[in-house]
């Protein structure tokens, strides 16, 4: 199995110099890495091209000229990673993303004895998630799959796993053939929810696991959930979870009721925990109106011309042109 690492960064230098050190130190070597550098300016992309230098012809740094978030920087280099057609897995983190050295051999070692319990269908393996104080970080906390069936928890079981229907982008390890089948998360995205709608497409008729063995930090600034005052954010958190509902393929009809009803009652809790409401309020109005108005562009659209090199872009094409 060849696996290609892929960190999206933004002005976190010090943090990013950090998870490249602990990306060079796995037990079992990374095979190639990219780096998408979202048009820093703090000099992560020079902090980058330093230490890339001792990683040869085995790691790329994709710098682009504007930010495209968290969405445009994991399609873009999503798509540099299956563009090589020996890539197998594709493993893809923040910046502050701190991966524990068994982190990969861990993840390759469930995958297969996962495959020896029976057919080869593993699509999507998550990381255990923690904070620096080595508490389970609850921004990336996973849950069991609705509904799966006695064979698929007997399954994961047996590996020391849980079965999944989602995964944040924080240490998530997507099977090359998938992406090559279903495309590239939603550019246009831009932050939030874009992995929660890309893991669940790439699972969508796929196994999912969560392995509790394979451990990475997540260097945030405090430990919470995402939806603890989430600021001018909160605007994205609506408009893409209603793109998620009404536009995406990735959710079974019954699954978006119930991922809907969820929502309304963490957007209540959100609400209710806020200290600027007024704020929270316009981007609700602003969030819902964009959500019911438009729909998301396609990928290959939103990266024209924010510097993702040409080879890189051909593949954007290609695969963008899977989105529905």
């Amino acid at each position: 199995m060849r696996v290609t690492a892929v960190l999206v960064a933004y002005n976190r230098r010090d943090l990013l110099r950090e998870s490249l050190a602990a990306l060079a130190a796995q037990s079992r070597p990374v095979d190639r890495l990219v780096v998408v550098d979202n048009a820093s300016d703090d000099g992560s992309a020079e902090a980058a091209a330093e230490l890339l230098e001792h990683w040869g012809e085995r790691a790329r740094l994709l710098r682009l000229t504007t930010n495209t978030g968290g969405a445009g920087g994991f399609a873009a280099g999503i798509a540099a990673a299956v563009a090589e057609d020996d890539t197998d897995w594709v493993w893809v983190m923040d910046d502050d993303t701190v991966p524990g050295p068994d982190a990969l051999a861990e993840a390759l070692a469930v995958h297969e004895r996962y495959a020896a319990t029976g057919q080869d269908d593993l699509a999507v393996m998550g990381s255990r998630v923690v904070w620096t104080d080595g508490a389970d970080h609850p921004m990336n906390t996973p849950k069991a799959k609705i509904r799966a069936s006695a064979d698929e928890r007997a399954r994961a079981a047996e590996v020391g796993c849980m079965e999944i229907r989602s995964i944040s982008f924080v240490s998530a390890f997507l099977r090359a053939a998938r992406v090559r089948e279903i495309g590239l998360p939603i550019a246009d995205y831009f932050l939030w929810n874009d992995d929660f709608e890309y893991s669940a497409r790439l699972l969508r008729g796929a196994r999912g696991l969560f392995v509790p063995g394979s451990v990475v930090t997540h260097k945030t600034a405090k430990r919470g959930s995402s939806d603890q005052d989430p600021g001018p954010r909160f605007y994205f958190e609506v408009r893409n979870k209603l793109w998620v509902f009404r536009r995406s393929r990735a959710l079974h009809g019954w699954e978006k009721a119930l991922y809907a009803a969820a929502t309304a009652r963490r957007w209540l809790r959100t609400f209710l925990a806020s200290s600027d409401r007024a704020q929270l309020r316009d981007c609700l109005r602003r969030g819902w109106c964009d959500g019911w108005l438009r729909a998301p562009r396609p990928t290959r659209m939103v990266l024209r011309d924010t510097g993702v090199p040409v080879d890189v872009m051909v593949e954007v094409e290609r695969l963008s042109k899977l989105e529905r």
